[in-house]
């Protein structure tokens, strides 16, 4: 992947884009050439029981560039963009160049624009809303989400709109309006070079289908067997794309030929989500054209 333009050496750099689109390459690419330190913004990354289904970075990356926030955080703890925008606030007040690169926009949007300082929710209000969640589905929490959070949330994401639900029980408030009572962003868009890679639909489905047999190749499986005995749905260090396909195998509910292809069609799915909300969210990033790198999320 090339840079159409120099990025400043003392300029922290922002990369977005869905996955298996080449950005954790481009961003060792830029650490290598200019110094500095890749900062994980994947919110499933951040789990320590997942390395291979999530395509953290593998032993010879990490030997290539310092990396931070990556598989830092147990499988039963929680972990939210208040806990990742703290994490980054202490890493920007320290002398190092930060090179910041996921795809989880959210992530991506309370760094350069701010996070509402919403209060955590309560553990049994959070208990009521996996299990309806799981007993209901997403319209049932969705219907009683307000209005102006519901048109501002992700509506097909279940995490997204179980937070949503859960803050308005929680406080009476609505999402939005606790977003609209924003303060400063820790880096905002202007003070950075902000990067989004674009990826042609039908490249990006291929490398996201060799991916995973990939992953499967490298043990995959093995890494989900080990998960098996503490498996959770609720808990968001289990919602791993590939998780779910993969412990239904392991419960004897499928073949993994057919596991493999669920995980595949779900990851082509999340990768459209991840399109829908760059085009919308992120017009004042420099686009980049995804293509020419090594297999890298």
């Amino acid at each position: 992947m090339q840079l159409p333009f120099a990025i400043p050496n003392t300029q922290h750099v922002l990369i977005a884009g869905p996955t298996a689109s080449g950005k954790s390459a481009l961003a060792l690419q830029i650490a290598e050439t200019g110094g500095g330190v890749v900062v994980n913004a994947d919110a499933i990354q951040v789990y320590a029981n997942w390395h291979l289904l999530t395509a953290r970075p593998p032993a010879a990356d990490l030997a290539r560039a310092r990396h931070a926030l990556y598989g830092h955080v147990a499988w039963d703890q929680p972990y939210s963009v208040g806990h990742w925008l703290r994490e980054m606030g202490q890493l920007l007040q320290g002398p190092d160049r930060l090179i910041v690169v996921g795809g989880t926009g959210l992530y991506f949007r309370a760094l350069t624009e701010g996070l509402a300082d919403i209060p955590p929710t309560p553990p049994q209000l959070r208990a009521t809303a996996d299990a309806r969640l799981q007993a209901e589905g997403i319209a049932a929490l969705l219907a009683e989400i307000d209005p102006p959070t519901a048109a501002r949330i992700d509506r097909q994401n279940p995490m997204r709109v179980q937070r949503a639900w859960e803050v308005l029980q929680a406080t009476g408030r609505g999402l939005a309006a606790w977003q609209d009572n924003t303060p400063p962003p820790l880096l905002p868009l202007a003070q950075a070079t902000a990067l989004v890679v674009q990826a042609p639909v039908p490249w990006l489905n291929a490398r996201i289908a060799g991916r995973f047999q990939q992953m499967l190749a490298q043990g995959a499986l093995d890494e989900a067997r080990a998960n098996l005995p503490r498996y959770q749905p609720s808990l968001p260090s289990m919602k791993a794309i590939g998780a779910p396909e993969l412990m239904a195998h392991l419960q004897g509910l499928c073949t993994l030929e057919a596991a493999a292809q669920a995980a595949t069609i779900a990851t082509h799915q999340y990768a459209k989500r991840q399109r829908t909300w760059f085009r919308a969210r992120m017009g004042a990033w420099v686009p980049i054209a995804a293509g020419g790198g090594a297999d890298d999320v």
